[in-house]
This record gives structure tokens, sequence and C-alpha cells, in this order.
């Protein structure tokens, strides 16, 4: 189930993808571990969304902390934040995520690093991408082992958000909420759509059709092989010198 490509590499695919997403006027934010997130709104904010906030939780650089994290987290009350990227341990069909313990609770195979405010964020931002840069069934589950933040919510519950789209290593998913499932919506170049039920634990919505991932233009990649690898790697210097860009 290789991603294979000469010409960019998958970092610079999911984050050329993620930028679609970014509307210009909004908030945007995002937690720890999102070097491929900050890729992706920073593209858009060179391109397309200029005038979007974006507001990296505990960035380093003061060019990035335009507002305060505690006032992230007041704008998405007010439901004013647009975005927030979250990860997960363990993710499942129905838009669970896990970020406290694998195995039982009270004596854990694995402790993980907790909800920190994705129980809150999770709730009432407007959009959550949800995104992994490993897609297997170790991760991708049927059933979460501890639910932190719940995709779902009942009737009596005030949840103007939620998960609404998930892109990983080999594809992109969109969460239909009234089904309360994931639908396939691409697959990325070398990858089929057999290879990703393959590797997923939980089912899947799958159209007839299932197109391939959008490759990054020759200006989007000179964009993010420039000022903004530069920026991203001053927050994230492992995923640059790893790998994350090409070129």
């Amino acid at each position: 189930m290789p991603f294979q490509s000469d010409d960019y590499t998958i970092g610079e695919l999911m984050a050329t993808r993620i930028s679609r997403e970014v509307r210009d006027d909004t908030y945007v934010s995002s937690g720890a571990a999102s070097p491929v997130p900050m890729a992706g709104v920073l593209l858009a904010q060179e391109t397309h969304a200029p005038d979007m906030i974006y507001v990296p939780i505990g960035a380093s650089n003061p060019a990035l902390n335009l507002i305060s994290g505690k006032e992230v987290f007041d704008l998405a009350q007010r439901g004013r934040l647009d975005i927030f990227f979250l990860g997960g341990a363990q993710i499942d069909g129905h838009g669970n995520i896990n970020l406290t313990t694998i195995g039982d609770h009270d004596r854990p195979d694995v402790r993980l690093p907790g909800a920190a405010g994705s129980g809150m964020l999770y709730f009432m931002t407007n959009r959550i991408i949800l995104f992994r840069l490993e897609h297997t069934k170790r991760v991708f589950v049927e059933d979460v082992d501890f639910i932190t933040s719940a995709g779902s919510s009942g009737e009596r519950v005030e949840r103007p958000g939620g998960p609404s789209m998930l892109i990983t290593n080999i594809c992109v998913m969109m969460y239909q909420k009234d089904q309360k499932k994931f639908l396939l919506e691409s697959v990325h170049p070398g990858v089929t759509v057999d290879e990703v039920v393959e590797n997923t634990g939980f089912e899947l919505l799958i159209p007839d059709e299932v197109p391939v991932t959008t490759a990054p233009t020759p200006e989007q990649l000179e964009l993010l092989r420039g000022s903004i690898k530069d920026r991203v790697g001053g927050e994230y210097p492992g995923f640059v010198t790893s790998g994350g860009f090409g070129g």
C-alpha cells in the first residue's frame, strides 16, 4: 500500500488538500504535533485566504500568536472558531477519538497524553478536521478503547460542530453526520480502494466512483518548499529534516 511520487511528499499532498478547506476571514487553530495541518493552513493563507487568522496553540513564533490560546477557546464557545485540527491514537467509524488509554482504562497497556482541550473543542468548533499520518487497523478501529471525545451526541446536547473530514497518508474521508459514518472521498495516488478497506478497522461508505486526490501544483510546491517550509521548520524541525517537504 505504498504512496509513491517522485514529485511531492505525502505531507505536501495532504497539506495541499487541507488548504482547500480553509476559507478567508475565518479563525483556524491546531494543537500539538500538527506540522501537516500547519503547512496546509499556511498554504491557504499565502494563496486564497490572506485574511484568515491561524493560531497554532503553543507555537513559539510570535508571528503565529496573534491571539492567545485562551482566546481560541473563547472563540470556540462563541461559535467563531471555524476549523480545529485533531488527531487520535485511535479513531473509530463513528468519529470517536481516543487520546486517553489503550486497553483497560484502570489497567491500561498504554497511557496517552489525555484530552487537553479536545473535549470542548470537538463539540464547539464549527468544523473538526481529523488527521493521521498512519492509516492502519491499529489506529482506525471498530470501537475506540476509551472515548476521549465523542463523534456525535444526543439531541439534548448543545453541539454546533463536530467531525467533518478525516485525511490520512492514503486517503480522504468525509464524515456523514446523518449516518454517523465516514464516506471515502478520494484515494491518494498509488493507493486502491481495496487497500483502504483492508487497512481500516471500521465499515466505510464507498461511492461507485472514488477519484484520486488532486496532486499539488508547481506553484503550491514552490510555496511549501520555500517560506512555508521555513515557518513550519521553526515549530517542527524534525518534520522538515525527516523529509516532510521535498525539493
